[in-house]
């Protein structure tokens, strides 16, 4: 379908004398361009996704997590001696406030974990003395010390809701390694820490999405990142943004306790015109990049672990979909079968995207302040006019 376009009038306060063109409008600002960035380029007819100028398989399959947050953060991948001041520095501010661990303790057991996330990484505000600091310097500090903590935030809460205490984090290992430790309670195998950090590079950013857009737009009006990253999580944990995973995994669980073929689970769905999570994208019009990636680690991780059937019944449902609707996979489609590979519950499928997202999102903030602008779009009213209000007694 045609995207919908009107042509908008603007007032005369507006136009007047400037020679303003006249408004577009497009449901959902689809298409529409609100600023410049450097941060990543999509072309969905090519199936194209670029960090900073490098194609996203290079970076899936040649660098870390934390190169690519240094991409992100300061426009380059770092040299050896600053990946390791980096690795120092997300570490030293992994461990968690003593105020903020006590405030996790009073968390209900059965909270929302993205809610959860969102709260608490407000809360970092109170025990962190630049929290109102707009600097440069102060900002960039600041992104290390949300993107360091909401892994430990997320292990804390999970391992306290099951009974059981907090880990605390390791010296000298990987973010992907480090959370799978605080999470599971033992130190993660080489595949698997090497195919999380791999999800994390996949789900570090992306555009102008709505929870990206949804921080700058916080960050827009001078407000600091303790308000800005907590909006981004909100938008996040929307269904139709972050939690695509957990009903793709759901999907497959239905699937697999059915007893049906997923090709024939699939045409009952599309005959009483259901929606088959995982397919499809607002941007992508092919297979999604990062897909084709996670699609690839999928099978290794099965193989190695001698346990084909989520990967089987994956491929099945892609092949039916693309048979049937003419749509391709998205990212979520296949990083529901290996978080649960992982060993992760399916609730913390959303919030480990905002693990990974959050670089994107501080360096979203970080690009938006060296060159801010209030972002402040039109809407067109639709609504009555020429009424007048009669006295509340005869209404």
């Amino acid at each position: 379908m045609a995207t919908q376009e009107k042509t908008v009038s603007t007032s005369s306060d507006d136009s007047k004398g400037n020679g303003a063109p006249p408004l577009v409008k497009r449901r959902g600002l689809e298409g529409v361009v609100a600023l410049d960035s450097e941060l990543s380029d999509i072309d969905g007819q090519k199936g194209q996704l670029l960090y900073r100028g490098y194609d996203i398989r290079d970076l899936a399959e040649n660098t870390t997590f934390e190169e690519v947050a240094h991409l992100l953060w300061k426009g380059h991948l770092p040299t050896r001696a600053e990946l390791d001041a980096l690795h120092e520095q997300l570490q030293a501010e992994r461990a968690l406030p003593a105020t903020t661990l006590e405030m996790l303790k009073q968390v209900p057991d059965d909270a929302n974990p993205m809610a959860v996330l969102r709260t608490i990484v407000s809360a970092l505000a109170f025990v962190d003395d630049e929290a109102d600091e707009m600097s440069p310097e102060a900002n960039y500090r600041k992104a290390l010390r949300i993107a360091s903590r909401m892994p430990t935030i997320l292990a804390a809460y999970d391992r306290l809701r099951k009974g059981q205490d907090p880990m605390a984090p390791l010296a000298n290992v990987s973010t992907a390694y480090d959370f799978l430790y605080m999470l599971n309670g033992e130190e993660p195998g080489e595949a698997a820490e090497r195919t999380f950090d791999a999800c994390l590079v996949l789900h570090a950013e992306h555009g102008l999405n709505a929870s990206t857009f949804t921080g700058r737009v916080i960050g827009s009006t001078l407000s600091d990142m303790y308000s800005a990253i907590p909006g981004a999580i909100g938008a996040l944990k929307g269904p139709l943004h972050g939690g695509a995973n957990i009903e793709v995994r759901k999907m497959l669980m239905e699937i697999d306790a059915s007893g049906q073929s997923p090709a024939a689970y699939v045409k009952q769905k599309l005959a009483n015109k259901e929606r088959v999570m995982g397919f499809g994208h607002r941007v992508y019009k092919v297979l999604d990049p990062r897909a084709t990636i996670l699609s690839d680690m999928l099978e290794e991780l099965s193989r190695e672990k001698g346990e084909m059937q989520w990967y089987d019944i994956s491929h099945e449902i892609m092949e039916t979909m693309e048979a049937e609707k003419g749509l391709a996979a998205n990212v979520d489609f296949f990083s529901a079968s290996i978080y649960h590979m992982l060993g992760i519950d399916i609730d913390l499928y959303t919030p480990i995207f905002a693990l990974s997202r959050v670089t994107g999102w501080t360096a979203h903030l970080l690009e938006q302040w060296s060159d801010n602008r209030l972002i402040r779009p039109r809407a067109e009213y639709v609504g009555p006019r020429n009424l007048t209000a009669t006295p509340i007694d005869e209404r």
